[in-house]
């Protein structure tokens, strides 16, 4: 199959480099009328020579001496030898070539290490057998490069001479890069560090630290929606989250846990959604204005089953537990499975892969929803660089009640995604919380309760009473405020309140206003941004 893109000048609405032809995934993708985004497409200088490649707006530029020729096989080859592996890619390539083109690919050089990738993913994804004879007779090779990317337990498949260390299956399967800022997080020792901060603190500053920080997240993670439940619905929340990574995940356990998020399902289907789902503007007259489009309804059994697979299947092989919970919480919120409910449910699955993973100290949380909040642009970047490329190949019309409808296939386009964005995003996250939120909590606690009993030793009076001058004091940068003064603590003495402040000035000095959620869970703390894409 010969592929010839000679004087193209735009694709995918961007214009190509001068004097440059498409390679690889990108020359396929044109030739073939591939439906989907080539996020990184490269192209050959065909005069430049020297440098290599070079990156340029949003492409990557590779000098002649890099030009793979003129044929199906030439584009492809190129494409798994210099190009980061994108699945859903190649499993619309598989789909939309003629399957003697992949045999004969195959055939050429059947021991070639990327004929035989790409016959063996070409099986694995689409469950067809290329008339291609069973071993080649020579050793294997993996699918995956573990320099390049985060990588299962190999697999041998005797037919192809190929390890299997893909993350997932060939119904679902996430692929996360080994990036520089992945290995900086990953080498930190991040797991250990929580341990370690927990181990050095007593135990009842500990499970006062863990109330406050469940708290701080079940609150966050609403916020995110835009929603300022009451107190006993947060704790009911946080009890759930409390128990995450205790039960085996399936989809009957994730649909009970919808269960406890809803509280009223009059309105709102517990389960999978039998409609469509789109999250966006309207227009003035009602009508949708979608950003992200979820899966179609006739796709979620399947996409589930295949998600739930490949969670089983990283958490089995021991990939890094926070790629692992990036990759699977983010694959569950791009599906959209659920009518509500999605959002948090994303976040609940990051805390059960963690405490599932034993990554979190026992009967901690980490606070990642209070992170994710703090940092609410990132998170939605995240979001939308995933969903966004893809709402081009999604065709659909508005039904009679303003609701979506899709009318293509679209289940790849949720099956096969790279998650390392997200990974970089939640370990950042994660990262912040061990190496910050935590210990400035234990720290806020200790300097708390030292504070509080001095001041009942300077001035006896209740626990409570004392617990609320203390935070009138913080609240107002130190000094009682004047109304306080003048009502509840009225029966004090200048030089009682004057010495009283210094107590808590001594307390709290060096340490900081604000960052702090017990801080903040005291103060009432502030209103949340809210995250149009959950």
């Amino acid at each position: 199959m010969r592929i010839d893109n000679t004087g193209l000048k735009i694709f995918q609405d961007e214009g190509i480099p001068e004097d440059a032809r498409l390679s690889g995934w990108a020359a396929l993708t044109q030739a073939l009328a591939v439906q989907g985004p080539v996020r990184k497409p490269a192209c050959v200088s065909m005069k430049h020579v020297g440098g290599s490649l070079r990156d340029e707006g949003v492409w990557r530029i590779f000098d002649k001496r890099y030009w793979p020729g003129e044929t199906f096989d030439d584009h492809l080859t190129f494409a798994l030898r210099h190009e980061d592996l994108d699945l859903l890619l190649l499993k619309r390539i598989f789909d939309a070539v003629d399957v003697k083109v992949l045999e004969a690919f195959v055939r050429a050089t059947p021991t070639g290490i990327s004929a035989r990738r790409a016959w063996f993913l070409y099986e694995r994804m689409t469950g067809r057998t290329l008339d291609v004879p069973d071993d080649p007779g020579v050793p294997a090779v993996d699918v995956l490069d573990p320099k390049e990317y985060f990588t299962g337990k190999p697999r041998l498949s005797r037919r192809h001479r190929v390890r299997d260390n893909l993350l997932g299956t060939g119904s679902f399967c996430p692929v996360v890069r080994r990036t520089k800022l992945l290995a900086d997080f990953t080498g930190r020792r991040i797991a250990e560090q929580a341990a370690e901060t927990v181990g050095r603190t007593g135990a009842h500053l500990v499970a006062r630290a863990a109330s406050f920080l469940l708290l701080a997240d079940s609150r966050a993670s609403f916020e995110i929606e835009g929603e300022r439940p009451p107190r006993n619905r947060l704790e009911r929340w946080g009890r759930a989250v409390l128990k995450a990574g205790k039960k085996k995940l399936t989809l009957d356990e994730i649909i009970r846990l919808q269960g406890v998020l809803i509280a009223d399902d009059r309105f709102v289907k517990v389960g999978l959604r039998p409609d469509g789902v789109f999250l966006g503007e309207r227009d003035h007259n009602g009508d949708p204005l979608p950003e992200f489009i979820g899966a179609r309804p006739s796709d979620l059994q399947g996409l589930m089953t295949g998600f739930l697979e490949a969670n089983d299947r990283m958490s089995t092989d021991g990939i890094d537990a926070v790629v692992q919970a990036a990759a699977t919480a983010f694959g569950f919120v791009y599906v959209h499975p659920f009518q509500d409910g999605n959002g948090r449910l994303h976040r609940f699955l990051i805390h059960h892969v963690l405490a599932e993973r034993k990554f979190t100290p026992s009967g901690m949380v980490f606070p990642v929803s209070s992170v994710m909040l703090d940092r609410i642009d990132g998170y939605r970047k995240t979001l939308q660089a995933h969903s966004g490329p893809l709402m081009r190949f999604i065709d659909w019309r508005q039904t009679p009640d303003r609701n979506v409808e899709v009318l293509n296939d679209t289940s790849d386009l949720y099956r096969y995604f790279d998650a390392t964005d997200a990974a970089e995003f939640l370990y950042a996250c994660v990262v912040r919380t061990v190496e910050r939120d935590l210990p400035r909590e234990i720290d806020y606690l200790r300097r708390h309760d030292e504070a509080r009993r001095r001041i009942m030793e300077t001035v006896e009076m209740p626990d409570g009473l004392a617990e609320n001058l203390l935070m009138f004091i913080r609240q107002n940068k130190g000094k009682l405020p004047k109304r306080r003064r003048t009502n509840e603590f009225a029966k004090l003495t200048d030089a009682e309140v004057a010495s009283l402040e210094a107590i808590v000035d001594e307390a709290f000095e060096g340490f900081g206003e604000g960052g702090t959620v017990a801080a903040g869970m005291n103060a009432g703390g502030e209103e949340g941004h809210v995250l149009k894409f959950l």
